[in-house]
């Protein structure tokens, strides 16, 4: 145990971490004892068995971090555990680039579900999870996205993912208790004053309701609280749903510039 009370790994645990098994754990700490070793003398001076420390010295030295010489009998030497340590990590960096890159493949390639099948309403925990997924939907919207959210939250977390949608040319539409500042060019903001009692939840109680491609809507709890919670969904009835709060929204518009 560390001062703070964490379990401090021993140098073998901690190589296994970085990829390594066992047993080549231990034949490398056992070769920075020493300058050199032949695979007998690896044997003992780490505990691994004789019948598996060949096959272990031929992965450290692909893995190149171990060095071997062409005498006969062949001796071994572990290179500097800063240079042995980085080259762990830039295996670890290139095989997470290749994965990031096959999965990625994958991801985008997915074949589309029949929706009508598939009525999924996810709840998402959380304000970075919440946010990482409306980012996501955002960076992906296509022709409209309809928000109803507080100016703290917009100003705080959305607007600066809208930008990119503005370049694109997306139709953004914003329905808000209030906007301070300029508004930026692409943008048609309604400003909505809200109900009687809405004070008595918080003026900026963090939470919206984001409509994007007519296709997929998420409505978030309070995301700057306690309990950050939202509930998103591709499905057609969900999505009829939310729907009614922006024609809402757009009938009182109108209403309001009849009698004006």
């Amino acid at each position: 145990m560390n001062e703070s009370g964490d379990s401090v790994q021993s140098p073998a645990e901690a190589l296994k971490s970085l990829g390594l098994t066992k047993y080549e754990a231990l034949v490398y700490i056992g070769l920075l004892r020493v300058n050199e070793a032949t695979a007998t003398e690896v044997h003992e001076i780490s505990g691994v068995p004789r019948a598996s420390v060949y096959p272990v010295l031929d992965r450290l030295v692909q893995r190149d971090i171990v060095s071997v010489s062409h005498t006969s009998p062949r001796r071994f030497c572990a290179f500097p555990p800063e240079d042995g340590v980085k080259r762990l990590m830039h295996r670890i960096e290139d095989q997470a680039e290749y994965v990031t890159g096959a999965l990625q493949e994958i991801y985008t390639e997915r074949s589309e579900v029949d929706r009508g099948a598939q009525d999924l309403i996810w709840t998402i925990y959380g304000t970075e999870n919440i946010m990482s997924r409306l980012a996501e939907a955002l960076t992906h919207a296509e022709e409209e996205v309809w928000i109803l959210s507080c100016w703290k939250m917009i100003e705080k977390s959305i607007l600066p993912m809208l930008m990119e949608g503005i370049e694109r040319n997306v139709r953004i539409e914003i329905a808000t208790d209030r906007w301070e500042g300029d508004v930026p060019p692409g943008l048609v903001v309604r400003i909505k004053k809200p109900p009687k009692g809405h004070d008595r939840f918080g003026r900026d109680a963090g939470g919206g309701l984001f409509l994007i491609d007519q296709h997929k809507v998420m409505a978030i709890v309070n995301a700057m609280g306690e309990k950050p919670t939202a509930l998103y969904s591709e499905s057609d009835g969900f999505l009829k749903l939310f729907m009614q709060f922006w024609n809402i929204i757009e009938r009182v518009e109108d209403k309001k510039d009849k009698y004006q």
